[in-house]
């Protein structure tokens, strides 16, 4: 990419901060959007709940790209929480969209953060972006995320549906959960173990997102996967033996259910996502499977 100006929405999460820092380690000018009064030049002012963006700090970018959101994995899904989850994702994108097909001259591309929980269960059936949502409140959710951004699409705005699976990384996300309880011999299959988890390395994250910013090709639903999803047996099995601790425990699923609520359907839910946009497009991973993307978080 020649040197550009981006601005990232979600810079502060797990993955907007390392997309942050690997743009800024190459030349790029990156602009933050913050819930508060922007500082400096490098700030944007914006409130995705009340539907609020400064577009005017959005001018002059190359690409806009939006990871904001409450985390799926954070809370216990109560009726709150999933409207928080739901609103701040919605509206947010929707305020982003109309910003960017607001401004006289557009970003060339808006990448629009969205989740591999749009499939839903999908059972031992690979999917790609060919698939149809599934059911229940993540797919409805994902739904309503990409449909969002449609005020960018009409606009003529190239826009790229980042559709991420369990990103691989020693703090932050579910893996951040993981990795403490297994470093301390707790770790075990969930479930019977044999429902498939479509991860991917934070590294490979990092550079599959810079990817859909720069190929002029991409539009529309991109998987953001590792190549050969795998099943919760064997990445325990994996976890146990890179950290060289025992994996004993396997939490039952009326347990799982009894302690997350409804979010313990997808945790016990199967998703077989594969990238195929993604690798078609000529993406190469460094962290391909579990193994090297366990060791690389570490």
């Amino acid at each position: 990419m020649e040197r550009s100006r981006i601005a990232v929405a979600g810079a502060s999460g797990l993955i907007g901060s390392a997309l942050v820092r690997s743009l800024v380690s190459d030349g790029h000018e990156v602009v933050r959007l913050v819930r508060r009064a922007a500082r400096s030049d490098d700030e944007v002012c914006w409130d995705p709940e009340q539907q609020y963006v400064d577009a005017a700090g959005l001018a002059g970018c190359d690409a806009v790209v939006n990871l904001a959101g409450a985390g799926v994995g954070d809370h216990r899904w109560t009726e709150a929480y999933k409207k928080t989850m739901r609103d701040g994702r919605v509206f947010g994108t929707a305020a982003l969209a109309e910003a960017v097909a607001a401004l006289d001259t557009p970003p060339r591309v808006f990448v629009c953060g969205s989740a591999i929980g749009f499939y839903g269960d999908t059972g031992d059936r690979e999917v790609d972006e060919s698939a149809p949502p599934g059911d229940g409140f993540l797919p409805e959710l994902c739904v309503a995320w990409e449909e969002a951004a449609a005020a960018a699409q009409e606009r003529g705005v190239r826009t790229v549906f980042a559709r991420t699976g369990l990103v691989v990384a020693r703090r932050g996300g579910a893996w951040g959960r993981l990795f403490p309880l297994f470093k301390a011999g707790l770790g075990g299959r969930l479930g019977d173990g044999g429902q498939y988890w479509s991860f991917i390395a934070l590294h490979d994250e990092v550079a599959a997102l810079r990817h859909l910013i720069d190929t002029e090709s991409l539009s529309g639903p991109v998987n953001l996967t590792a190549p050969h999803p795998v099943t919760n047996r064997e990445i325990t099995a994996v976890m146990g033996r890179v950290l060289r601790r025992p994996t004993p425990f396997a939490v039952p699923a009326p347990v799982l259910r009894a302690v997350l609520g409804e979010m313990a359907g997808d945790v016990l839910g199967s998703a077989r996502v594969v990238p195929r946009r993604l690798l078609e497009s000529g993406f190469s991973f460094a962290f391909p499977g579990i193994e090297d993307a366990v060791r690389a978080a570490l």
